[in-house]
This record gives C-alpha cells, sequence and structure tokens, in this order.
C-alpha cells in the first residue's frame, strides 16, 4: 500500500473527521519552538554537538505507541524527513500512514519554483506546549 501524501488542510482534516494521529518528525528544539497543535513528537533524527545523527529509537517508540494499523500523519519541516519516516513505517508493516509533504513551514514546489505553504503559514492551529504525554521525553524508551 502506498503512503498517501497530504496537504496541511487535508492533513487538519484527516486528523478531525478521521481521528488520524499527527506525528511530527522533526528534532526535539524544532518541536518545542512550535508545532501542529496536538501533535507527538518522535524525531527521526537527533541534533547534538557533532551534527544531525539518525534516532535509532524512531521505530520502537512508533510500535511501542502506534498499533500497525493507527492512522498516522507524519510531518516535519519541509517533507523531506517525513518521506523517509513513512517509508520506514511503511516498510514496518504500518497500513494506514499519510505523509504530509509540505510540512511545518512549507517547501518550493520543484515543478514550478513556486512556495508551497506548510502547516503554520497555513494558518493552521499552531502550539508551543504539549501535554506531557505527547513529548518524546515521554514517550522515548526509559534507560
Amino acid at each position: 500500500m502506498a503512503v498517501r501524501r497530504v496537504s496541511p488542510q487535508e492533513a487538519k482534516e484527516l486528523m478531525d473527521e478521521e481521528g488520524y494521529a499527527h506525528v511530527d518528525v522533526r528534532s526535539i528544539p524544532e518541536f518545542e519552538a512550535g508545532h501542529p497543535a496536538g501533535a507527538y513528537n518522535v524525531p527521526l533524527n537527533h541534533r547534538g554537538p557533532a551534527g544531525v545523527a539518525p534516532n535509532p529509537d524512531f521505530l520502537a517508540v512508533m510500535q511501542a505507541h502506534f498499533p500497525k494499523d493507527a492512522k498516522v500523519i507524519v510531518s516535519c519541516q519541509a517533507g523531506g524527513r517525513s518521506a523517509r519516516a513513512a517509508a520506514l513505517l511503511e516498510q514496518a508493516g504500518y497500513t494506514n500512514v499519510a505523509d504530509a509533504t509540505a510540512g511545518y513551514e512549507g517547501k518550493p514546489d520543484p515543478a514550478t519554483g513556486r512556495f508551497v505553504p506548510g502547516w503554520r503559514p497555513s494558518g493552521l492551529p499552531v502550539a508551543i506546549d504539549s501535554p506531557p504525554e505527547r513529548t518524546y521525553s515521554s514517550l522515548q524508551p526509559k534507560k
């Protein structure tokens, strides 16, 4: 089953009308600076002193909190990380994954060069704070 690609508006409709969970795969600092209201944070990568490194726990955290038939939208800053996250989830057996292709901020359309607005520039609900159970510190495995 192919991953569904959705606009920010379609992502919001899926959340409101079909009960999709929104998973922001950006880093913890990016998420804390602002994210789609109601989103969970499960970073695909971590930023550290040595730069960006893959999050080795990404799939394990997703599997611990979202069953394989869960309705999940993944998003990032501009669509690159979410496309990778969606592909990983599909390979792991997830069957209801949607990729918010323009991400949180947006990106240029490769065909036209025009800016495609993401979640925030589209005027959709944004949050800075999150319920603790939606932050990565509560979702990550306890070590």
